[in-house]
């Protein structure tokens, strides 16, 4: 049974799922309400949302390496891959996926940080305030089963970017966090020097 999670929330996701080796990350938020002009013709473009994972040593992120997104959709260790850039939001279900290689991730990595940012937004004057329903689940890769879930409820007018949650070692065990961070952040780059 999944677990539906409140903001700032912990979950051990080896106890939840024994033998646990592989984790799908999926991501996904409803396309913002078009508002109609004449003719029927669309007045705003659509919100372009990009999933990201920056995996950090000690805390730390030693190099842009070390980033899963649409442009480096594997990361060097093979561990960690993008399924692939989503440009709307339309459609039900994972907008965006990550799958994750928990058993053999290198021992150096300690956290995953998972987040999204719109692409653009400044210019397109978007914000996560025009987005609706966004989530984060955690999926066994071996069953198939939703482990948990973070549903954001919050209001994010005015912010660019989100930490969704991190994924992290602890005492020999994998867990997650439910982050639900906003930010201001006009891109992937400014997020990462969050972690420099």
């Amino acid at each position: 049974m999944s677990v539906s999670l409140q903001k700032g929330q912990k979950v051990s996701l080896t106890k939840e799922s024994a033998g646990l080796s592989q984790v799908l990350v999926g991501l996904g938020w409803d396309e913002v309400q078009q508002k109609r002009g004449f003719f029927g013709m669309k007045q705003q473009q659509d919100i372009d949302c990009d999933a990201s994972a920056i995996l950090l040593i000690n805390g730390k992120l030693s190099g842009n390496g070390d980033l899963v997104y649409f442009g480096n959709l594997q990361h060097k260790s093979r561990m960690v891959q993008h399924m692939g850039d989503n440009l709307t939001g339309a459609g039900d279900g994972d907008d965006e996926q990550i799958l994750i290689d928990l058993a053999g991730m290198p021992k150096q990595y300690d956290r995953i940080v998972i987040v999204v940012n719109i692409y653009d937004a400044v210019r397109r004057k978007q914000h996560f305030g025009m987005i609706r329903n966004a989530f984060i689940r955690l999926v066994d890769g071996k069953t198939n089963r939703e482990m948990c879930r973070y549903n954001l409820t919050e209001d994010y007018s005015g912010m660019t970017a989100m930490i969704f949650g991190e994924i992290y070692r602890y005492n020999g065990e994998w867990k997650f966090s439910a982050v639900g961070q906003g930010t201001t952040d006009s891109s992937l780059g400014d997020l990462c020097k969050r972690y420099v």
